[in-house]
């Protein structure tokens, strides 16, 4: 018989929220293989069994508290029985089922071989989709929020959820797992979530920054032209050679790395009283994950070429999709990039990530009449805002900042001559 702990979840982190159990009582598990994974303030940590052999029991539920060194759950050998599952706290103790309840709903059952997430289980109810019939893309198969959100676009889900057939009780109790308490008046209904850990720090640490720091934003636009001209010309042999799509974040990346060089109070943090000014350039990439926008941290990035800076922001995404980034990957960060515009933001007001001191924010790019040289032309546009701390970063340097990114930009040549 093996204990399973609670791991060491990085530095000043001394507890974590259980966030979903991967194994139940009975199951056969090799070792190393992840069985529970763990919500911290940043990321979420898989929990490994320490030997090969049997799941039998689970001491704690979904969404209890766990400090680290805490023992979680027993792994024993083939044969020894497995014990109940731990009931769930009060406060999210599954509610009696009705006609708007998950289980209800046939989202999860004990007999469903489907294994739903809380955010899952969500998206399945309010998009009305089978989550038997959908393809997971997620670490070990499983169903992602995005993949039940594609199956809802495609069409390619099983009729409403409205029309499915109550299951049969299964002839035992499942496993107990947290379940959101839901009201039902006639057609109407609430849905009450507690907030997850990250999404508890997130609220935290924005308010605070708004709480500290003197926020102010400044606006300007940039004519992407050249910049997707040289992707248009360049992608097929960049990919070819590097192994990566060329995207936009690295030039802007480049091109913030450029600008602050010229302006460096844009890449310092105020300690106290004093002001520290960093030699270096570490951005920090805003990346949506599934549980919330995380933000990890691209080392030295005014000293890497456009290949590893994509080739860097690529695997982020693809570890913040499977809920692999570590610690390490999110500390640190003196400047952060926000791209609002793949979601289609026009414009907006990011909000600086203490104890940094400014974040651009990037937007779609929409074609749009301009005036060049007296003449009324159609030029693919964007808006760029940059928020900053105006203690430390006056308006002349705020500006300044966006003029440089912005001739950068629409002159790429300056980012090879260093200009």
């Amino acid at each position: 018989m093996a204990n399973v702990t609670v791991p060491t979840l990085g530095e000043s982190i001394t507890e974590a929220t259980v966030g979903e159990w991967l194994k139940k009582p009975g199951d056969t598990v090799a070792q190393d293989e992840p069985i529970a994974s763990l919500e911290t303030d940043k990321v979420s940590v898989e929990v490994p069994s320490p030997i090969a052999g049997v799941l039998t029991e689970q001491l704690v539920a979904e969404g209890d508290t766990v400090e680290v060194g805490a023992v979680i759950a027993k792994i024993g050998e083939a044969g020894d029985a497995p014990a109940p599952a731990p009931a769930a706290t009060p406060d999210t103790a599954p509610q009696p089922a009705t006609d708007a309840s998950p289980a209800a709903e046939g989202v999860s059952d004990a007999s469903d071989p489907v294994t739903l997430s809380p955010a899952v289980r969500r998206a399945v109810l309010e998009h009305g989709v089978d989550p038997s019939k959908i393809t997971g893309t997620g670490k070990d198969g499983r169903i992602t929020k995005d993949d039940v959100i594609a199956a809802a676009a495609n069409k390619d889900a099983s009729p409403t959820l409205k029309s499915a057939p109550t299951p049969a009780p299964s002839p035992a109790p499942a496993p107990a797992k947290p379940a959101a308490k839901v009201a039902t008046t006639g057609e109407r209904r609430e849905e009450r979530v507690k907030m997850s850990r990250m999404r508890q720090t997130i609220a935290k640490r924005l308010k605070d920054a708004q709480n500290t720091a003197a926020l102010l934003t400044t606006f300007n636009d940039v004519d992407m032209t050249a910049v997707m001209e040289a992707r248009a010309k360049y992608k097929d042999v960049f990919a070819k050679k590097h192994g990566i799509r060329l995207g936009f974040m690295s030039f802007f990346v480049k091109a913030c790395a450029l600008a602050a060089k010229d302006v460096p109070a844009v890449n310092a943090r105020i300690e106290g009283d004093e002001i520290v000014y960093h030699d270096y350039l570490d951005v920090s990439v805003a990346v949506s994950a599934p549980k919330g926008l995380v933000v990890p941290v691209i080392r030295s990035a005014d000293a890497m070429s456009f290949a590893e800076i994509e080739l860097t922001i690529a695997d982020f995404g693809k570890r913040a999709k499977e809920g692999t980034l570590s610690m390490e990957d999110m500390q640190g960060g003196t400047f952060t990039i926000s791209n609002g515009g793949i979601f289609g933001s026009l414009l907006s007001t990011p909000i600086i990530n203490p104890p940094q001191s400014a974040v651009l924010g990037m937007h779609r790019i929409e074609e749009r009449p301009v005036a060049i040289d007296g003449q009324v032309v159609i030029r693919p546009m964007m808006y760029l805002a940059l928020s900053y701390d105006h203690r430390l970063i006056d308006g002349r340097e705020a500006v300044t900042f966006l003029v440089r990114v912005k001739e950068a930009l629409e002159d790429p040549m300056r980012l090879l001559i260093d200009l």
